[in-house]
């Protein structure tokens, strides 16, 4: 019976608008929630009809079904954490609910909401208790990716980073040297082979003498003397380095007094650096406090007294054409900078993460060393993900699989540190439709009143 089908038809609009208001209730509660994305009801008719009509019309009512916006993105606000991230572009953080001891059952989760803040145990986690994963970052730099191997990813720990020193891997030197510095008449027996005739022993006055500090692995600070007398032949100079004390090396034949080279700087008639006929090495080449190979001529090697690991420091004097370096102008000698990279110890001091994922660990000693990487995972529909709470999501035949990107490569989108996700729930939208629904509720109510007066009276024509 017709009356009876439009009693259905009013119950079902009472149970879809029900189901909206809770929908809509969820948004209008999470709208200041990290992360969140909205539920969106949507209406469909049950009803089936030929196109040329139906002589009796029984009413089938609707259905309601709910439906994530996962993929609208909400706007990006400044946080205060470093560790408040959010991805400006398409994306997720992958997050596991276990930090450690993780199997093959622990769920793969995927989530926006990028409130992360440390555990006890200095694990990333965010507010509904999901850590962060990320891939790890080899001592050399490297770091080991794969876009679908979750297994090569660790629960971003910060806790286990403690401080750091840096060995010094370069120097550069910028000076100037008098062209029209007198010649010594100790260069006529000058020989740097020779300790009584050579600069670092203190036979030879050199002309010109400097120190440079450098670094070694564990961060302590070791002196480097460069030594320079003005040659003979035009144009060139002898210089030589060594250290002091001299009994931090150890030396091969050919040096001695803790040389750890020797050569000449030639100079073209601008007064710049002539690469090719310089003879000074570009790259010292200190070996390990440990060896005990026996040293070849001109090698080096810190003393074992040091107990402090090898290091290749490259040495830049400049080059012709560019500025800075040694120069031979008629002009007082001078050393203008010395650059020399290296630290000595320093303590753990926070983290930055940079738009390409990396998380950084800073130091007080001012050295910066990256520690993770921070993946993004995309999926072809990630409307097609299904919610876990939380602000979680699993994968679904819907959604397609997973992949992992570093940040903005593909499609995936670029971290943002000290920023979060807003809600993607428009607050305004949200009371329109809370007033629709009302509305519509409310005419349910009263299809389910008229056809219950219709039927009484049907039932009274009988009496």
């Amino acid at each position: 019976m017709s009356i009876n089908s439009a009693l259905a038809a009013g119950t079902s609009g009472l149970l879809a608008n029900s189901s909206a208001l809770a929908s809509i209730s969820d948004n209008i509660a999470n709208v200041n929630t990290v992360g969140y994305k909205r539920v969106n009801t949507v209406f469909t008719p049950n009803y089936k009809v030929q196109g040329g009509g139906e002589s009796r019309y029984a009413s089938a009512g609707v259905s309601a079904r709910t439906r994530l916006d996962v993929s609208g993105e909400g706007l990006l606000n400044p946080a205060s954490s470093a560790t408040d991230l959010a991805i400006d572009g398409n994306g997720f953080f992958l997050v596991r609910p276990n930090p450690t001891n993780v199997t093959g059952a622990d769920p793969v989760l995927f989530t926006r909401s990028g409130s992360f803040e440390t555990d006890q145990g200095g694990y990333l986690k965010n507010d509904a208790g999901q850590y962060l994963y990320g891939w790890p970052v080899a001592p050399d730099g490297s770091v080991t990716q794969n876009p679908s191997n979750v297994d090569l990813l660790e629960a971003i720990n910060l806790s286990n980073i403690g401080g750091a020193a840096e060995a010094t891997s370069s120097i550069r030197i910028n000076a100037n040297l008098l062209d029209s510095q007198a010649i010594s008449a100790a260069e006529a027996t000058y020989d740097p082979t020779n300790p009584a005739n050579n600069m670092a022993s203190g036979a030879v006055t050199p002309d010109f003498q400097r120190s440079i500090q450098i670094y070694d692995s564990k961060g302590g600070v070791r002196s480097i003397t460069l030594s320079i007398l003005k040659s003979s032949t035009a144009n060139q100079w002898h210089a030589e380095l060594h250290v002091d004390p001299p009994g931090d090396v150890t030396t091969g034949a050919g040096l001695n007094n803790g040389q750890i080279a020797t050569g000449v700087l030639a100079f073209n008639t601008n007064g710049q650096i002539d690469s090719v006929a310089t003879t000074l090495p570009n790259s010292l080449s200190f070996l390990g406090s440990d060896n005990v190979a026996p040293l070849g001529a001109n090698q080096f090697q810190w003393d074992a007294a040091t107990g402090v690991a090898g290091q290749t420091v490259s040495l830049d004097l400049g080059s012709a054409g560019n500025p800075g370096g040694i120069t031979q102008y008629d002009s007082p000698s001078v050393l203008n900078s010395t650059v020399v990279n290296g630290a000595v110890f320093g303590d753990f001091a926070g983290v930055e993460v940079s738009p390409d994922g990396f998380v950084s660990a800073r130091f007080t000693n001012g050295v910066v060393r990256q520690v993770y990487q921070i993946p993004v995972a995309t999926v072809v529909n990630p409307n097609g993900l299904a919610s876990v709470g939380g602000g979680s999501y699993q994968i679904t035949q819907e959604s397609g699989a997973f992949t992992l990107n570093p940040p903005g490569i593909g499609s995936s989108g670029k971290l943002s540190s000290k920023t979060l996700e807003n809600s993607n729930v428009d607050i305004a939208t949200e009371f329109s439709n809370l007033i629709i629904t009302q509305r519509a509720y409310s005419a349910s109510s009263r299809i389910i009143t008229t056809a219950d007066e219709m039927l009484a009276e049907a039932i009274q024509m009988k009496r």
